[in-house]
């Protein structure tokens, strides 16, 4: 079956690597498309696959473009559905997975407010991106993966984050490790997995860009 994906993203966005984990897990081929996230940078064809919320990650499936990452996500699971199962079949485990998977955009949040802000702004966003990872915590419990003995919805929308926490480390000063050594944990088996660590960008890259940014905007 000749089929066409194409995948619009930004090289450092978390919501974008959710995207590529997935179809990577699911041996999806596909065309990547760097976008820029600068409104008068964006490429026509975002603007057009996305003419609501004007953003990055759009799958495109067969000229047909899907947005949200976690519509995105869903999706891939819908259509792939023989390899790399994302959501487990108890339909209530399933309404766990997606609270949870929802959640975790709340993390990426919590450390815009690390890294733009300084003070008490930063502080707050320091205790709610630890209080966060820790409820993640909590609910990983001794289990290997959210999914289970293998990876679910919830490791691939929480795994992103790991690229991110060396950038709100630096900038805020803390250790994540020393607060969730949990979680790391958890983070280190899922970068074990060849298709996981493939998707995700260079922490360290990611810090130059903050950097970059930070400057640009004045925060410096």
């Amino acid at each position: 079956m000749g089929e066409e994906v194409v995948l619009l993203d930004f090289w450092a966005s978390p919501f974008g690597m959710r995207v590529r984990i997935a179809l990577e897990g699911k041996g999806v081929k596909y065309e990547y498309k760097e976008e820029q996230l600068a409104l008068m940078q964006k490429s026509p064809l975002l603007l057009q696959s996305n003419p609501v919320y004007k953003k990055i990650p759009v799958l495109i499936h067969n000229n047909k473009p899907i947005c949200e990452s976690l519509i995105i996500l869903e999706y891939i699971d819908s259509v792939w559905n023989d390899k790399f199962p994302l959501l487990p079949s108890d339909p209530y485990q399933q309404a766990q997975a997606r609270f949870w998977a929802g959640f975790s955009a709340k993390l990426y949040e919590f450390g815009k407010e690390i890294w733009m802000k300084k003070g008490g702004e930063q502080e707050k966003g320091k205790t709610e991106l630890i209080e966060g990872l820790k409820l993640f915590e909590k609910e990983l419990g001794e289990k290997p993966f959210f999914g289970g003995e293998a990876m679910g919805l919830v490791d691939v929308t929480l795994v992103p984050n790991f690229t991110w926490f060396y950038v709100y480390e630096r900038c805020g000063n803390f250790s994540i490790e020393e607060e969730c050594p949990k979680l790391m944990q958890w983070a280190k088996r899922c970068m074990e997995i060849d298709f996981v660590a493939k998707s995700l960008a260079d922490r360290h890259k990611v810090y130059e860009l903050v950097t970059k940014s930070k400057k640009n905007l004045g925060l410096e």
